[in-house]
């Protein structure tokens, strides 16, 4: 690679401009894996390029090169080499990305390649004229339109942000202080994660999540599937247009990014009216960091939201404290959960 002396004992080189620049380069090779459903495929026993080939119904060009591209990203692992050779999923691979495992979390890369790929590829426009570069763009319906649309593709949807976002909704579940409260709701709740999760992990607190009507059957399968329906409810509504349930900790999370400074302030004041005195609001998201120069995947998403919807955006703890100290909370915390992602904790 080549470098640049500035200085007797300081060496300059564009190795790491090259590698965020061809970074989409990786993200697309694992992206196709995850859409061919390689590490399912893998998960059953060790194949040669062959055997890949025939289940997969590739062609010969290009194979080698692509399975070993995952071998050299750290996805796959090879045992051999050439003809002879035979693939297998790392640790990480066969736990998270196998189809079949509840640990799967492709259902967010599915929809990474499938929508967010080719929609970011526009972010020099958003950028030029502050509009979503999605489906918004073309006349269609609206991210959340289609979706709600048709049942399969909304489950499917709920599954993948549900299984991306469980580390965190259990993290939370574990860490946060439920000993003084009794009763939770998960305001978006989508297919009852959240509020499962901490019904799990805390046995005396009785949950309901909320959500529009047409994720209510998703959401009351997930319950009962954990049986857990004796303490987890599920109730109906619209966040913008209804009073949130009543309850000792009220929760949103991955909402507030989706909407403008307005309606998140509307959503914390609702929050607010809900809670009793001395109950707890928390707000689970990519917080960027207040420098704004460390949670790289924050900021990113926060471009996202510039992708996907007419005001969204991703913000700092800072913010976050000074909204909600606006609509009338006296007390702050942050709780940091997994990888980019915290818990904003605002007290009545």
């Amino acid at each position: 690679m080549i470098a640049e002396k500035v200085a007797a004992d300081i060496v300059i080189s564009p190795a790491k401009i090259m590698h965020v620049g061809f970074a989409f380069w990786s993200s697309k090779v694992l992206l196709t894996a995850v859409k061919l459903d390689l590490f399912s495929l893998l998960s059953d026993n060790n194949k040669t390029a062959a055997e890949i080939k025939e289940a997969l119904q590739l062609q010969e060009r290009g194979l080698h090169d692509f399975l070993d591209t995952l071998v050299a990203l750290g996805f796959l692992y090879r045992e051999g080499i050439g003809a002879t050779a035979k693939y297998c999923n790392t640790l990480e691979t066969e736990v998270f990305l196998d189809r079949r495992k509840p640990s799967y979390v492709g259902g967010i890369l599915e929809m990474a390649n499938n929508r967010l790929y080719p929609f970011w590829s526009n972010l020099e426009e958003g950028l030029k004229t502050g509009l979503p570069q999605n489906e918004a763009k073309t006349g269609n319906r609206r991210m959340f339109e289609e979706l709600y649309a048709d049942e399969a593709r909304l489950e499917e949807f709920i599954a993948a942000m549900g299984g991306i976002q469980n580390g965190n909704f259990i993290a939370f579940a574990k860490s946060f202080d439920f000993s003084s409260y009794r009763t939770h709701c998960d305001i978006g709740g989508a297919g009852g994660n959240l509020a499962t999760q901490i019904a799990v992990h805390n046995p005396a607190i009785h949950s309901t999540t909320f959500d529009l009507p047409a994720v209510a059957p998703i959401a009351q399968r997930n319950i009962n599937n954990l049986g857990l329906g004796d303490r987890v409810n599920v109730a109906s509504g619209d966040f913008f247009k209804d009073a949130f349930p009543k309850a000792d900790v009220i929760t949103m999370g991955n909402i507030l990014h989706d909407w403008d400074l307005e309606n998140k302030k509307m959503l914390i004041r609702k929050a607010y009216e809900a809670l009793p005195e001395g109950g707890a609001f928390a707000v689970i998201e990519n917080i960027i960091d207040d420098s704004r120069k460390e949670n790289a995947f924050g900021l990113m998403m926060s471009l996202n939201m510039l992708i996907e919807t007419d005001g969204g955006f991703d913000y700092t703890a800072s913010d976050f404290i000074g909204w909600a100290k606006e609509v009338g909370f006296k007390r702050m915390d942050v709780l940091h959960l997994t990888g980019p992602a915290s818990a904003l904790i605002a007290y009545k």
